[in-house]
């Protein structure tokens, strides 16, 4: 799959032969690698949305099909688990937003290539629940298919969130 293609530029791999290709050439199937310059304004537009409360744009900058999860065995948060399609990574904001209120989410370091973007994001964020806080940064990874986030997956101190999640 592509999110396994490590490196800046895009690799095809076969049995017999490797292809490597630039932004802008044809991946097959119709997929067309971007740059990572535009692929970074994706996100950080992504980013600009979710603070602005805009949930429209950021299922507008992600495939139908997209693969969105929070790496982790944990079950604790209810945004936890992977969901597949707009209408429940929908779901995956309105159970955060439900759950948690946001103190600070600012991205300070992106990464990317033609194919891909890694982010690291301070957020602090209170738990409407019980009303202990989190402090911590959080990764995530993107995959880009046509201009658009295809799979992402997240990483963040899930012990901090279980525990501010307690009662």
């Amino acid at each position: 799959m592509a999110h396994d293609v490590p490196g800046a530029s895009i690799e095809s791999r076969t049995s017999d032969a490797t292809a490597t290709f630039n932004a802008g050439e044809s991946l097959g199937k119709g997929v067309v690698a971007v740059s990572a310059n535009e692929n970074i304004k994706t996100i950080q537009t992504l980013y600009e949305a979710f603070g602005q409360g805009d949930l429209e744009a950021i299922l507008g900058a992600l495939t139908d099909d997209v693969d969105w999860a929070t790496d982790t065995a944990s079950t604790a948060a209810p945004w936890y688990g992977v969901r597949h399609g707009k209408e429940r990574v929908a779901d995956f904001f309105a159970k955060f937003g439900n759950t948690m209120e946001i103190e600070e989410f600012t991205p300070f370091s992106f990464a990317a290539n033609d194919y891909d973007v890694l982010t690291v994001v301070r957020c602090r964020a209170n738990s409407r629940a019980t009303g202990k806080s989190l402090d911590m940064n959080l990764h995530r990874y993107f995959v880009f298919r046509d201009g658009k986030v295809s799979y992402c997956r997240g990483t963040e101190d899930t012990a901090q969130t279980e525990a501010v999640l307690r009662p």
